[in-house]
């Protein structure tokens, strides 16, 4: 019997990393080791639990001799955008050291890196995306994780880079909402909301990244994948899909642009992906939005009950 596939996760907390720990530790062929600052947050028992600080080079080569990882999927970032462009400092760190730090322990170990990226190291004057398309960020998370992808791309060691686009689902005691969380309560609620109608995404289901990311590890492929939804919409049009869904007042739904808001950071007006090469190459086969309207409010209801 060839023995189990080693998969180490960094940010296993966070939503995608928990969506990762879920679906891996369903596969009797992988043994799991999960990852995450602090104390281990999920339910589950079925893996094998580091408390690691991804900054602190020796702690990460040390977690790496102890478990000889054959691959590595990465989702651990600081992904707030505002704060990053506050607080550089703390974003180079956790998004470009930490990273360097992991290219550098898969190089000792030999194990092949799958790390997260994002649709945010474009400028969004030319979307949706191909993968060889020319990155060009106009924010400071944004140029943290496009250095990060040039790292990874010097690394000895088998790498991948998966891209995302605005993932959203539910994760198990997690404060940060999602898009659509957000719509429900707010109509539930009576409540006007303001939804900007000239941004384009293709919204990814965390089901689905963790599914890319999976795909990648066990085929070990190499070089970069845009694993995303499939349908290109604005905030507007999810609010009002998800309104839909629910059976809600879409009168409550008012349509804006981005100029009302006042944030930190720019962000790119429109990006979204082409996702043809992850679903020839790999296999992948993404949720359209509606679909993954109906899995959130599936899990939110289990939550409930």
């Amino acid at each position: 019997m060839a023995h189990p596939l080693r998969i180490l996760i960094t940010g296993s907390n966070g939503l995608l990393g928990q969506k990762l720990v879920h679906r891996l530790g369903q596969i009797p062929e992988i043994h799991l080791i999960a990852t995450a600052r602090g104390q281990n947050r999920l339910a589950a028992q079925n893996f094998e639990f580091h408390s690691l600080d991804i900054t602190n080079k020796a702690a990460v080569m040390e977690v790496f001799a102890q478990t000889r990882p054959d691959a590595v999927i990465h989702t651990a970032a600081m992904t707030q955008v505002d704060d990053c462009e506050t607080d550089r400092e703390a974003c180079w760190q956790q998004n470009v050291v930490a990273t360097q730090h992991l290219a550098d322990a898969c190089d000792v170990q030999g194990s092949h890196l799958v790390h997260l990226s994002t649709d945010f190291i474009f400028d969004g004057s030319q979307g949706p995306y191909r993968e060889d398309d020319t990155p060009n960020p106009i924010s400071y998370y944004g140029e943290s994780k496009l250095a990060a992808e040039e790292l990874v791309r010097q690394m000895r060691s088998p790498w991948a880079i998966a891209r995302t686009v605005l993932v959203y689902g539910v994760a198990e005691a997690m404060s940060r909402s999602n898009i659509i969380l957000w719509v429900k309560k707010s109509l539930e609620n009576g409540q006007t909301i303001r939804v900007v109608d000239d941004q384009w995404r293709t919204p990814t289901l965390a089901e689905d990244l963790a599914e890319g990311c999976l795909l990648i590890a066990q085929q070990k492929a190499s070089g970069v994948f845009n694993i995303s939804g499939k349908d290109l919409l604005t905030p507007y049009e999810m609010a009002i899909a998800t309104a839909d869904y629910f059976g809600l007042d879409k009168g409550l739904i008012v349509r804006t642009d981005g100029s009302e808001f006042q944030q930190t950071a720019r962000r790119p007006p429109k990006t979204g992906f082409v996702i043809d090469k992850a679903i020839q190459q790999l296999g992948y086969q993404p949720r359209s939005f509606t679909e993954g309207i109906a899995i959130v409010a599936a899990q939110v209801a289990q939550q409930q009950a």
